[in-house]
C-alpha cells in the first residue's frame, strides 16, 4: 500500500502507462483508484491519452464523479463508471474501463469470455454482459449519465469483470495493482480462448480451479512481481513518466556520509 498521497498519484500514473503499453487501453480508456484516506472520493486523470498521463494530470473526484475542486480542464466523459462502482462496492479500490482489441470480438459477438488458463482465474467464474440498449435504447454507447453508470454497476454485481456489448469491458480490483493485473490477464485470457477455438471448443477452468488459482494470483507477492515486470518493460521502452521515481529507486537507501558502501568492509587505519 502506498505510504503517501504522492505515492498513490505516482502509482496511478504508472498504472495508466502500463495499461497502455501492454495493449489494454490506447488513446481512450481510463483507470482510477479510490482515495486512500477518504472512501467517498477517488483519483482519476484529466481527459488525456493514458500513455501520456503525468502526476499533474491526476484529479480528485467525489463519488458523484464531480471534481472536488472546480476546474476548467477537460474531464473524461465516462467517469461515472468509476463513481457508480465505488458507490455500489465498498470492497472495490480501483476500476479500469477499456476497449482492448483482444476483448472486443467477444463484446461484439456476445460470446462469453471464460477463464481458460491459470492467471485467467482472477477474472472469476462468470463475466456478466451489460447491454446499454436494454434500458436506454439507442445511445452513443458512452456511459455518461449517472443512471447508466448505476446500471453498469448493477450488472457487475459481485463479480470483478463486466463485458459491455459493442463497447468494451470494465474491471474492478481490491487494489490498483490488482486491477492492472486483472485487466492484462483478461486480455491474455481472451487471446488464448480465441486461439483455442482454432483447435476446437476451449475447456474452461473448473469452479474449484477458479477459486484456488484466483486467490493465489491476487496475493500481494504475485501482484508485486507482475507490477515489477510491467514497470521494467515500460522503463525499457523509454516511456517511464517524468517526475516519477524509477523502478527500484524508492527502495534504494542512501549511504551515510563517511560510511562504507554496503558489502564493503571498512579498512583499518
Amino acid at each position: 500500500m502506498p505510504d503517501t498521497m504522492t505515492d498513490v498519484i505516482e502509482e496511478l500514473v504508472i498504472a495508466n502507462r502500463i495499461l497502455s503499453h501492454e495493449g489494454v487501453i490506447d488513446a481512450f480508456g481510463h483507470v482510477s483508484v479510490r482515495h486512500p484516506a477518504d472512501p467517498n472520493r477517488y483519483l482519476l486523470s484529466r481527459s488525456r491519452s493514458p500513455l501520456l498521463v503525468e502526476p499533474d494530470d491526476i484529479l480528485e473526484f467525489k463519488l458523484d464523479s464531480e471534481p472536488v475542486k472546480r476546474t476548467s480542464t477537460r474531464l473524461y466523459s465516462e467517469r461515472v463508471i468509476h463513481g457508480c462502482i465505488y458507490q455500489a462496492r465498498s470492497d472495490v479500490m480501483a476500476v479500469c474501463h477499456h476497449h482492448a482489441p483482444a476483448v472486443m470480438p467477444f463484446c461484439v459477438s456476445g460470446k462469453p469470455i471464460v477463464p481458460v488458463f491459470h492467471v485467467g482465474a482472477t477474472l472469476g467464474e462468470q463475466m456478466p454482459f451489460w447491454d446499454q440498449a436494454n434500458e436506454f435504447g439507442d445511445t452513443n454507447l458512452l456511459v455518461v449519465k449517472p443512471e447508466e453508470g448505476q446500471s453498469l454497476a448493477r450488472a457487475l454485481g459481485r463479480q470483478w469483470v463486466v463485458l459491455m456489448r459493442r463497447h468494451g469491458a470494465t474491471v474492478a480490483g481490491a487494489s490498483l495493482k490488482e486491477v492492472v493485473s486483472r485487466s492484462i490477464f483478461l486480455c491474455q485470457n481472451a487471446e488464448y480462448q480465441m486461439k483455442a477455438y482454432l483447435l476446437g471448443a476451449p475447456t474452461p477452468l473448473r469452479p474449484g480451479e477458479v477459486k484456488l488459482a484466483g486467490s493465489i494470483n491476487v496475493m500481494p507477492s504475485v501482484v508485486a512481481r507482475t507490477w515489477e515486470y510491467w514497470s521494467m518493460r515500460l522503463q525499457a521502452a523509454g516511456l517511464w513518466p517524468p517526475q516519477v521515481k524509477a523502478p527500484g529507486e524508492a527502495e534504494a537507501k542512501p549511504v551515510a556520509a563517511g560510511s562504507a558502501p554496503a558489502g564493503e568492509k571498512k579498512k583499518r587505519v
